[in-house]
């Protein structure tokens, strides 16, 4: 369903705020030396007790050979989404992306970031940084009678100027009553084309860049990297476009 009710947005944001609150907590714990896994559980344990359920859990993405095993998604380095929570302990210097999931009372939201694990170099800062503002400036365009290559152009423009690429082949998406929904959401586009937006769309919009290639791969666990082993970064939120502009549905 493309167009929600105001009611039907409110669920939606409901379930963003136990998504932000939930990241807030397990990202707070990220530093040298805990576990991808031991994240993986706080998450469950956080969301669970919220009285929502782990939107990823079970879930079996469009190409995936299996059903997703955990809670959250947490990709370190090269990892750019999807990756699988295990007992690798992050390392002084890594970037891990945290993407949440939750599903409250029947509706989804869906919000990603990038954190640095202790210090990291200014390269890896930058990436960080290119990739936030890269999310900004897409949600920026998703207002009513713009179009959806307009976020994609922005997104596009944004992580260009700055030496970075857009990986390809992957992008946002539909959320609400499934988890990914149309359209897709791509963080490349041409301003003025695509779908026209309008009041009660929304969407996950998620720029992922890449310090080098924009060519990925697909790893044996589902995960996907970057094909020459680049940094990479992830950011994302749940949006709604409003008649007061886009609404930011997954804020901590």
């Amino acid at each position: 369903m493309l167009i929600k009710t105001r009611e039907e947005i409110e669920k939606i944001l409901k379930s963003g705020k136990i998504l932000a609150q939930v990241a807030k907590e397990v990202m707070s714990s990220i530093a040298p030396g805990i576990s991808l896994k031991s994240l993986d559980d706080l998450a469950r344990e956080l969301i669970k007790k919220a009285g929502a359920k782990p939107a990823f859990l079970g879930y079996r993405p469009y190409g995936a050979k299996r059903p997703y095993p955990c809670s959250i998604c947490a990709s370190v380095n090269e990892v750019i989404v999807h990756g699988i929570p295990t007992d690798y302990k992050l390392k002084e210097g890594d970037l891990v992306k945290v993407d949440f999931g939750v599903i409250n009372e029947g509706w989804y939201a869906d919000a990603a970031w990038t954190i640095a694990v202790g210090e990291v170099s200014p390269k890896a800062q930058k990436l960080i940084e290119v990739t936030r503002e890269a999310l900004n400036a897409g949600i920026k365009q998703a207002k009513i009678g713009k179009n959806l290559g307009d976020i994609g152009w922005a997104i596009n423009s944004t992580v260009k100027n700055k030496g970075f690429k857009i990986v390809e082949g992957l992008t946002g998406h539909g959320v609400g009553e499934e988890l990914h929904e149309d359209p897709s959401v791509y963080n490349t586009g041409k301003k003025g084309s695509g779908m026209v937006l309008k009041s009660g769309m929304v969407f996950a919009i998620e720029p992922m860049v890449s310090a080098g290639t924009s060519e990925i791969i697909q790893l044996s666990d589902d995960s996907f990297a970057t094909a020459d082993g680049s940094l990479s970064a992830h950011f994302e939120h749940t949006i709604a476009i409003t008649d007061r502009g886009p609404e930011i549905l997954t804020l901590p």
